[in-house]
């Protein structure tokens, strides 16, 4: 069994959640919810990904297509993408919506960084919050995975 965390631990994982998961919802109730497409406009690179809870609290990213584990995030690691996936969890429950849609990760021409839920159509543009968060989901477009 592990050790219960520290609140010490907790504090920066838990402010850096309530810090996107506000922001995510101060911004989203005005935007559209469907996906912006890019006028004839392909991404870069892009990948289909699904985020499963794994043994213990932490957090696995998948690739869609071959189920393959990409990364791994122990329960008092990967603020940012934890954050990020409860703001677009919290979507789906309220839209009703299932987990079986993959996610699309998507890096564009400008630079945008982009993370798409394909169930409820909504966008995180991950650059907007800065260089090193963007980076966590970056290194996902190119990550060699281990079988499950």
């Amino acid at each position: 069994m592990a050790a219960p965390l520290d609140r010490r631990q907790l504090l920066p994982l838990l402010a850096g959640s309530a810090a996107i998961a506000g922001t995510l919802l101060l911004v989203g109730p005005g935007q559209n919810r469907a996906v912006i497409a890019r006028r004839d406009e392909a991404p870069l690179a892009q990948r289909l990904l699904r985020f499963e809870d794994g043994p213990e609290g932490s957090v696995l990213i998948l690739d869609a297509a071959s189920r393959e584990v990409l990364a791994r995030f122990p329960i008092a690691e990967g603020g940012f993408v934890r954050g990020t996936l409860r703001a677009l969890a919290r979507e789906r429950r309220q839209e009703e919506q299932g987990r079986e849609a993959p996610f699309r990760l998507a890096a564009w021409r400008d630079g945008q960084l982009t993370l798409d839920d394909m169930a409820t159509g909504r966008r995180v543009d991950l650059t907007a919050f800065g260089s090193t968060n963007a980076g966590t989901f970056a290194r996902l477009l190119t990550a060699q995975g281990e079988t499950r």
